[in-house]
């Protein structure tokens, strides 16, 4: 009896012990995933977006006064361009918004250097701006670009400016143009040719195309007015043409009857057979051009030339359209007519956005100089460059060589300026300026 009740005891301890034993998982069962794993596991994740740069360009133009004619036009221009490369450039990594700031002040009625002075300040001091378009004055950019040439250098593109001596060494004044880059760099460039180009021209034309063999010359004492002026003298005598005087004049005075009067015996009791102004519209060129014309007679009896200060309908306007018949002014560059595809097509394209008929010469050079800025942030986005940095985008506008743009072909050399040397003269006939021909 012992043995047997031993044995059932051995027997329910068997049982026991393989009911309590762990199950043995089946193969084709997936392993279970303990609680510590499941923390340690990472989530999947979706790769991070390409960060998108928000970049600025701006303009620096007087938007104010009688330039606002040409001005309006050049800042349209910007922003249609900018419009066409749909606000952006590098594939869409960089988004792009244009400013077009107001270099001159309601008491001043054209470009004031206070105001230029701040806009390059404000311009310095806010990174996401890689491109200053501007300005349209020359005695502008003497100010801006020793400001922005220490940022950076931030980029200048001009579509206006011509006085030599910003860029050029020995064309303008004994300090210039090392004056306006303290860091030694060169950080200004313009899409328009130079008044040494200009100035010499002119003079070549008064004396060879216009029969004249006395002059006259007048300035309104700015960098741009006198600059263009002081180039044609040194051509005119070099070429045998008199020159009876060159003064500057009170740009605010109320008329120039007294000086037109002078002028009208400077030449042995007689009056000169033309008259150079060196000036910007803004700075009493129609009230000149009526006081003249009051005083000497009409633009057939006694010649009246200025550069492309002048070479706007406001002046048209300001003067009277008989009073302007006859006038002659040069702008650098050709005609629109004579100009590329590229520039018919944006023509085309300004005349459809804005309305009219488009008849400004400097508008072409906007859509240009936002062109430039465009290639040169896209040229640093190919190299795998950061389209953020200043001196990237400096560094690839000055490497631009043989670009196909509304203008034509060009390239910019070491001091930034173009390699286009055309010159176009323009009179006025019927109340508009039309194409004379193109000189050199």
């Amino acid at each position: 009896m012992k043995k047997a009740m031993l044995l059932l005891v051995l027997a329910l301890v068997a049982i026991l012990a393989i009911g309590c034993a762990p199950a043995t998982p089946a193969a084709t069962e997936e392993p279970v995933a303990t609680e510590a794993a499941t923390e340690a596991a990472p989530e999947a994740t979706e790769a991070p977006a390409a960060e998108v740069k928000e970049l600025k360009i701006v303009s620096s133009l007087p938007m104010t006064g009688a330039s606002l004619t040409q001005t309006q036009t050049i800042a349209n221009a910007m922003q249609l361009r900018l419009e066409q490369a749909n606000g952006e450039a590098c594939d869409g990594s960089v988004t792009l918004t244009y400013e077009a700031w107001d270099d001159a002040s309601a008491a001043l009625g054209k470009w004031d250097p206070a105001v230029e002075t701040e806009n390059a300040n404000k311009a310095a001091a806010d990174d996401s701006i890689v491109a200053y378009l501007g300005t349209f004055n020359s005695g502008a950019a003497a100010l801006s670009i020793p400001i922005l040439n220490q940022s950076g250098p931030l980029l200048m593109i001009s579509p206006a400016n011509t006085a030599p001596g910003l860029t050029k060494p020995g064309k303008g004044g004994p300090d210039e143009p090392d004056k306006y880059y303290p860091s030694g760099v060169r950080n200004y460039t313009r899409v328009v040719a130079a008044d040494d180009i200009q100035g010499a021209v002119a003079a070549r034309f008064v004396k060879d195309e216009l029969g004249a063999t006395t002059v006259y010359i007048l300035d309104d004492q700015e960098l741009y007015g006198k600059g263009v002026a002081d180039v044609f003298e040194a051509t005119a005598k070099e070429i045998g043409l008199t020159v009876l005087g060159h003064e500057g004049i009170d740009t605010k005075a109320a008329d120039y009857k007294a000086l037109m009067t002078k002028i009208s015996t400077s030449n042995d009791g007689k009056a000169p057979d033309a008259i150079y102004v060196g000036m910007v519209v803004d700075n009493g060129a129609a009230q000149l051009l009526k006081d003249k014309v009051a005083i000497m007679g009409d633009n057939t009896v006694v010649k009246f030339v200025g550069p492309d200060g002048i070479q706007t309908q406001a002046f048209i306007d300001g003067a009277g359209a008989d009073v302007a018949e006859g006038v002659y002014a040069s702008v650098g560059g050709l005609p629109f007519e004579k100009l590329p595809e590229a520039a018919q097509a944006f023509k085309t394209d300004y005349d459809a956005k804005f309305g009219g008929d488009l008849n400004e010469p400097y508008a072409v050079y906007g859509y240009e100089a936002m062109s430039v800025a465009l290639a040169a942030i896209e040229s640093v986005c190919a190299s795998g460059g950061d389209p953020s940095d200043r001196e990237a985008v400096r560094a690839a506008a000055f490497a631009i060589k043989d670009f196909e743009g509304v203008l034509g072909t060009w390239s910019f050399d070491e001091n930034g300026d173009t390699s286009l040397s055309d010159m176009t003269f323009y009179s006025v006939q019927a109340g508009k300026y039309e194409t004379v021909g193109q000189f050199k």
